[in-house]
């Protein structure tokens, strides 16, 4: 019997098509997405007009956050090193030794290096991949930073801060600790002095994107420096013609902080016009996330908001830990909208390796869950809680389970426990921000009713402390006196998780990581290979 191939043809085609419409979140083009993955820098809650600021316009960010997915419920960690080790292992903080405070620039330890990091998942499955910004990951041997480490390129800084124009590090210039950090590859660059650092690293990210071969999927991991404070002498920079926006703000430091979020705000407008203009923004992802809330009211000489919530950045207060994030694609299958579903910036990793074409159930030892369906289709989110973090030396944690958070010990020995309003006036005189399309409008969060007690109802460095942050988001109301099962319950988690943290790998300075000794920049001064160094050296212990 004859047959009829055209009509067999036809079957399989059909048969693939609607296989092709079902809820995979494997992405169904022929290549997978750009990835563009942009970390702002202690960038509050309310930084951003997307979250309501009526001091701050940011249209290029409210652009692409109102026609995707806003992050309403969504956490990182409390300071810069822990959430960017997240953000590159899938693994908390307690789990690879970065678990208290940061890395400072001449101190011998990092991201352990037997983790395999984001762009060693992403190279094998054809990526290029590429690194823009700050690094804060370790850079006390070659092997720590990024070029080592899976990167096919790297222009940025290696450090935690710096001057916005003239990028030297001189934080702890006092100590006779200062030198220049700006590298392209492994190469200091001394010709960008004058050049602010905002502007800078979106050229450097245009020029990455304008000469990229669209045959391969990108990722582009672009951490900016903004709006982190510089040297102590000069905390917050920005160009004059930024500053010259915000007449309406009368607090200086907060007017200078505003422009900065303004000249961040263009930097990631122009990014994606260079996509647009590649025409890879149609098959891009892009995420926005800042690393952990803003220091607010003079903390670290800056003036971020993280207005209604409690506490500033580095405490574990939801000012400290409730992020700022969107994920913008148009491959998102329900768009324009705020997702409440709980989320972790451990979740990133896996997402991006999944939508890169990898399997995330085939990745080990991740805390972390691939929660593209959530995003993308508003599916219930796999999460169910959220550890903030456990300090053993600051003697502080805090977790979240369900709407639940317990809170124990406290921070500056309570000093940054408050809440903060926006400094300067809070109309909004701009008509920017009006202009942008909202399908939602602005997430803005609500507080309960503050009772009369709110300075003196928690306590942590006595007590835990336990709110409902679904009811009582700015942490008003301590409900541990009466909920004790609850508060045992939620010990015990933290318990669990306590038992499964590795030491911390902080280490104090090494005078030899001094800049002086290095022609002037900070640079690795510890050879992984020579056999006279130490067993403590040689694995930043």
């Amino acid at each position: 019997m004859a047959v009829d191939c055209k009509g067999v043809l036809l079957l399989l085609l059909f048969t693939a098509a609607l296989c092709d419409g079902s809820s995979s979140s494997k992405n169904t083009q022929d290549q997978p997405p750009h990835i563009i993955l942009i970390v702002a820098d202690d960038l509050g809650w309310n930084d951003v007009s997307f979250h309501g600021s009526d001091q701050i316009p940011t249209p290029n960010l409210d652009s692409l956050a109102y026609s995707g997915v806003i992050l309403g419920n969504y956490y990182v960690s409390p300071i810069c090193t822990p959430t960017r080790s997240a953000i590159m292992t899938g693994r908390h903080p307690i789990h690879t030794g970065l678990q208290h405070g940061v890395i400072s620039g001449a101190t011998p330890f990092g991201l352990p290096l037997n983790e395999t990091i984001l762009p060693q998942y992403l190279k094998p499955l054809g990526y290029a991949t590429h690194i823009v910004g700050k690094w804060h990951l370790g850079m006390y041997a070659w092997d720590y930073t990024p070029t080592y480490r899976g990167f096919d390129s790297f222009f940025g800084y290696y450090t935690g801060a710096e001057g916005y124009v003239d990028h030297v590090n001189g934080i702890h210039a006092s100590l006779g600790y200062k030198g220049l950090d700006l590298r392209n590859g492994t190469e200091p660059v001394w010709t960008e002095n004058g050049t602010y650092s905002t502007e800078l690293f979106s050229t450097e990210a245009e020029r990455i994107i304008a000469s990229h071969d669209t045959s391969k999927p990108l990722f582009l991991y672009l951490p900016h420096q903004a709006v982190h404070s510089g040297n102590p002498d000069n905390p917050l920079q920005a160009p004059q013609k930024y500053i010259d926006k915000f007449p309406h703000i009368q607090h200086p430091g907060r007017r200078t902080f505003a422009a900065m979020v303004s000249a961040l705000d263009d930097a990631v407008g122009n990014v994606t016009k260079a996509l647009s203009a590649r025409g890879m923004l149609e098959n891009s992802v892009i995420i926005f996330t800042t690393d952990n809330g803003g220091p607010a009211a003079g903390f670290d000489q800056n003036y971020a908001s993280n207005w209604p919530l409690r506490g500033v950045k580095n405490t574990l207060w939801e000012g400290g830990v409730h992020g700022t994030g969107f994920v913008h694609s148009p491959l998102i299958k329900q768009p324009k909208r705020t997702t409440h579903e709980l989320l972790h910036v451990c979740d990133l990793l896996p997402t991006i390796y999944e939508l890169a074409g990898g399997d995330s159930t085939e990745l080990k030892n991740l805390d972390g869950t691939n929660v593209w369906e959530t995003i993308s289709r508003g599916v219930q989110s796999p999460r169910v809680e959220v550890l903030h973090n456990i300090d053993p030396k600051r003697k502080t944690a805090a977790l979240r389970y369900g709407d639940y958070k317990i809170i124990l010990g406290e921070a500056y020995k309570g000093a940054w426990d408050g809440w903060y309003p926006p400094e300067g006036v809070t109309t909004n005189h701009s008509e920017e921000a009006n202009h942008v399309p909202r399908w939602s409008g602005p997430l803005k969060i609500k507080c309960a009713e503050k009772p009369a007690n709110v300075s003196t109802n928690c306590k942590p460095r006595d007590n835990p402390c336990v709110f409902n942050i679904k009811e009582d988001p700015c942490e008003f109301n301590n409900i541990a006196d009466w909920n004790k099962p609850l508060v045992n319950f939620l010990m015990g988690r933290l318990e669990a998780y306590s038992e499964t943290a590795v030491p911390m790998r902080n280490q104090p300075t090494d005078p030899r990581g001094n800049p002086k000794y290095h022609g002037g920049v900070w640079s690795p001064w510890i050879n992984l290979t020579d056999t006279s160094v130490s067993t403590n050296e040689l694995f930043g212990q």
